[in-house]
């Protein structure tokens, strides 16, 4: 039972493991939209009971298959802490410990298993591309990411000074000059907290350049290691 099973669950070759594993990431998607349907504003109590039926019926599908690959996992402990077992843990426990945060939301990721299911040898080959660039990388970025850090602050410290005085409201306090701060280094300017004095102004424009390179420097990092790797694979 236990070779059946497992062939069921993790041999995608044979007929019955595509047919499981197409089942449940049917499952996945459906309970994906009947989460999303949950969050409008005016749907009725009927309606709202059966999407609550359906979640009951979906969480309990995936709590049996999770006990199931935790029985054929040849090291149960270390398929309790991989990502794919944390991901299937972490999008059943909140229905069984009546968490806070809904995090059904979390299954979406269970799809990443669709590329062991068809076999793309080509996107593993891409993910380990990635990977290798990003641990390529991983000084630099990380490095640069502490730069960050310390010019967003800065920079909430200096349009707090600026404009504390005319927006006694908006910039407070440094932490609340930092939701400002955030929105402009990263160039989104979602634009209802801006400057009105003339110091502000100078000041966002000279933090609107260096966010310009915030944006770009780490990009262009991770591209040439990205760029490397390709090159290597392919010679």
């Amino acid at each position: 039972m236990r070779v059946f099973l497992k062939g069921m669950l993790e041999d995608f070759g044979a007929k019955s493991g595509r047919c499981f594993a197409f089942f449940i990431q049917t499952l996945i998607v459906i309970s994906i939209v009947t989460f999303s349907i949950e969050t409008l504003p005016d749907i009725s109590d009927q309606t709202r009971h059966l999407l609550r039926v359906i979640e009951v019926f979906l969480v309990t599908i995936f709590t049996i298959e999770y006990v199931l690959r935790l029985y054929v996992a040849d090291r149960p402990i270390r398929f309790v802490f991989s990502f794919f077992g944390l991901i299937d843990l972490v999008a059943i426990l909140p229905f069984y410990l009546s968490f806070g945060v809904d995090l059904r939301s979390i299954r979406v990721f269970r799809l990443l298993r669709l590329f062991r299911l068809f076999k793309l040898l080509r996107y593993n080959a891409a993910i380990t591309r990635f990977y290798r660039a990003l641990m390529v990388a991983k000084e630099e970025l990380v490095l640069f990411g502490c730069v960050t850090v310390i010019l967003l602050y800065l920079s909430a410290v200096g349009i707090y000074y600026f404009e504390n005085t005319a927006q006694p409201e908006a910039f407070k306090s440094i932490f609340h000059s930092l939701w400002w701060a955030v929105a402009t280094l990263t160039t989104v300017g979602y634009g209802e907290v801006y400057p009105v004095t003339v110091g502000g102004k100078v000041f966002t424009f000279f933090v609107l350049m260096i966010g310009l390179g915030i944006v770009a420097v780490p990009t262009s990092i991770f591209s040439s290691a990205l760029s490397k790797q390709r090159a290597s694979d392919e010679d």
